[in-house]
């Protein structure tokens, strides 16, 4: 299947209302910890967090903004990473009429085709896709093309994912694996679609 925005039998639509939630992952990859901001619309999501990375080469602050359009597509994402020795920042943007990709205002084209950023070392930007088909609720794999932010140096390049659902758990939760190229991991998802546990990388801590 390929990533769409058209509606998806397994999205909740019983939701109306936006709801919070305030994530805290402790990061083991980096050796840090990241807390997001979350407002969690029916069919969008905006998020502000800050993570903290002690792991060599460099430690780093990174503060980010992502703002979602229907169907949690990305409409924005803006980051600032700071290590001892710089400071850099981060404007990506997806016009969501044409679909097209800037990075700090210069054209994309290799993006296109993507709907969703995915910011690295990260357990947030798991959860748009997810939702968008209901991967946390029943059945379903999907293909995506990623608009993949390497950190600190918040350099962007594409990337190809799959998300495949493979269980849901009598308590909610659900368990979904995410590939990339050779890379295999069996994310499980708390009943909002937000990550509790990234084997390897990241389990939540509050």
């Amino acid at each position: 299947m390929t990533s769409s925005t058209a509606p998806d039998p397994n999205r909740p639509a019983e939701h109306a209302a936006t709801r919070t939630a305030a994530p805290t992952w402790r990061v083991t990859e980096t050796a840090g910890l990241e807390t997001s901001w979350i407002d969690l619309g029916p069919t969008s999501l905006t998020a502000h967090g800050r993570a903290a990375a002690a792991a060599e080469p460099a430690p780093y602050w990174l503060d980010y903004r992502l703002d979602t359009g229907d169907g949690f597509t990305t409409r924005r994402m803006h980051v600032t990473a700071r290590t001892p020795d710089t400071t850099r920042t981060l404007d990506l943007r997806r016009d969501e009429t044409t679909g097209h990709w800037t990075v700090d205002g210069t054209p994309r084209p290799d993006l296109d085709g993507a709907l969703d950023c995915d910011l690295g070392l990260s357990p947030l930007t798991n959860t748009p896709p997810v939702l968008r088909h209901g991967l946390h609720l029943g059945p379903g794999e999907h293909h995506f093309l990623m608009a993949w932010i390497r950190v600190p140096e918040l350099v962007v390049v594409p990337s190809r994912q799959t998300y495949t659902h493979l269980r849901r758990h009598e308590d909610g939760r659900a368990t979904v694996r995410y590939a990339s190229g050779d890379y295999r991991a069996d994310l499980l998802l708390d009943a909002d679609g937000l990550v509790a546990e990234y084997p390897g990388l990241a389990h939540r801590i509050a």
